[in-house]
């Protein structure tokens, strides 16, 4: 650390005996005090906090919008997801970076460089996760089931989310469990029963489609499908704020310098919740022994990114296109049905190749596990949306700290199920697929925007023997014109952002 430019010494208390303490200063906020970095875990587990990525991940667009594509333009448009996917999982590490060096999260970092950067991502948030499009989407997919109009289990859900959190002691610990239960079980069923109904040449043509870069149909270029592919790509792995949130989560999951940050509790246990520090903390990395802890933890979170988010995230996806393509045997008009208009299609479509090999209750498995699907995502999204929401509150809104983490955290998790409740009764006529779409734009946008933000923390706010280096930094400044280019070159072209 250089500790000449960027360290100094102030005072702890303020007494004549006072003790000093090294600080880190980055940014125009408070500097973080110089603490000891935890040992790393091993970095081979199971369970991490990269299970909320995973199940925000394998979401709608795994499940729906790429199922959709791969019938319309075949196996080799996975190349894209491919591309998204690998993408997020460079992101992944570099949020993890700022996280785990400081205790902060990434809105904190994006508020230290320019506070109304965080002031952006505050209001994007509400703008795009006040939508309950996954749950909407897992319900009506309930429906097909149950017969449930999918408005009513959708409320029900989300007043079932509401009082579990709120009843929780530790929301983190039992999330982290849950989910991981949860995503076990769509794995294996998915992946059985795409084994089940396609076959070998499926998964070959899966496989090479992930490879075959540069392939772009001139269909795939109109005004009719081109918004569509963009808003797909933006659903490929977790989208819009998604990983912003995952510095929080590797927060109350104690990941470096978040072991110095005390855990938000749910509503019931708010009174139990330890204060607050008013900023994160830093580490010596002039110090040996630190930095071999700090590639400990480096190599803890690459197993996170590598196999369980990438992994997970690859295999279910490979599953759902093998099933796109048995579908597509079952029904050869499914695609011509879709680009009529057909929103519902493709799942129809999945649904009726599973029953092909298993009669129909085989094929109300399938939407069970699109709601399944649905149900994780919500988990996930309230939890994070809260999460986000009461961090940024917490800290940057004047008056906010006479509440606690827990309080307001329980205030932004209710004000959205109401709101969602209001939009599930009276929104979009066009229900679940219209939430979809008014998702996958704004998802978009935010993932270019924190891509920038992304590159100004770490390089700028990090002591330099943790920075990133200029591959890493590449790839993330390749993700920024990435997202942001074909949202606007559509927004240009064709004068429309969303399908």
């Amino acid at each position: 650390m250089d500790v000449t430019s960027k360290t100094s010494e102030v005072p702890e208390e303020p007494t004549a005996a006072a003790v000093t303490e090294r600080v880190w200063r980055a940014g125009r906020l408070e500097p973080m005090p110089i603490r000891k970095l935890p040992d790393a875990p091993p970095s081979i587990h199971i369970l991490g906090p990269t299970v909320f990525l995973v199940a925000l991940g394998v979401g709608m667009g795994e499940s729906y919008m790429w199922p959709r594509l791969v019938l319309v333009f075949g196996p080799d448009i996975r190349w894209l997801f491919m591309v998204g996917v690998t993408l997020q999982a460079f992101v992944l590490l570099e949020m993890a970076r700022y996280a785990m060096a400081t205790g902060e999260s990434i809105f904190f970092g994006a508020a230290r460089i320019f506070k109304p950067l965080m002031w952006f991502f505050y209001v994007a948030a509400i703008l795009i996760y006040m939508w309950p499009g996954h749950l909407s989407a897992g319900a009506a997919a309930f429906e097909e089931v149950s017969g449930i109009p999918w408005q009513v289990s959708a409320c029900v859900a989300l007043i079932f989310v509401g009082v579990l959190f709120s009843m929780l002691s530790v929301i983190y610990n039992f999330l982290e469990k849950l989910l991981g239960l949860l995503i076990g079980l769509l794995v294996v069923g998915t992946s059985v029963i795409a084994a089940i109904v396609g076959s070998w040449d499926d998964l070959a043509n899966t496989l090479s489609g992930m490879f075959a870069f540069g392939y772009f149909p001139d269909k795939a270029l109109s005004e009719a499908w081109f918004p569509i592919v963009v808003g797909s790509i933006a659903f490929a792995g977790p989208s819009g704020m998604q990983q912003m949130w995952y510095t929080l989560q590797l927060r109350d999951s104690g990941a470096g310098m978040g072991a110095h940050i005390p855990k938000v509790r749910g509503l019931r246990a708010a009174n139990e919740a330890e204060s607050m520090p008013s900023r994160g903390f830093m580490f010596d990395t002039d110090d040996p022994a630190e930095m071999a802890k700090w590639k400990g933890w480096r190599k803890w979170v690459t197993f996170d990114a590598l196999l369980l988010f990438w992994g997970i995230t690859m295999l279910v996806t490979v599953s759902f296109t093998v099933l796109a393509m048995s579908a597509a045997r079952t029904n050869p008009d499914v695609a011509g049905l879709i680009e009529g208009g057909d929103r519902e299609a493709a799942l129809s479509a999945m649904s009726d190749a599973f029953a092909s090999a298993g009669g129909p209750i085989l094929g109300s498995l399938f939407f069970g596990f699109i709601a399944l699907i649905g149900l994780n995502a919500t988990l996930g999204l309230f939890d994070s949306f809260s999460r986000g929401q009461a961090d940024m509150t917490y800290y940057f809104v004047p008056g906010a700290k006479r509440f606690s983490m827990s309080r307001l955290y329980a205030g932004f998790l209710w004000g959205v199920i109401t709101f969602g409740i209001l939009i599930l009764l009276f929104g979009p006529a066009d229900g679940p697929a219209g939430i979809l779409d008014i998702l996958a734009f704004l998802s978009t946008f935010a993932m270019g925007a924190y891509c920038v933000v992304l590159l100004l923390v770490n390089n700028k706010l990090l002591p330099k023997p943790i920075r990133p280096g200029p591959v890493r930094n590449a790839i993330i400044g390749f993700g920024a014109v990435f997202y942001l280019g074909l949202l606007f070159y559509s927004l240009v072209r064709f004068g429309v952002v969303v399908g």
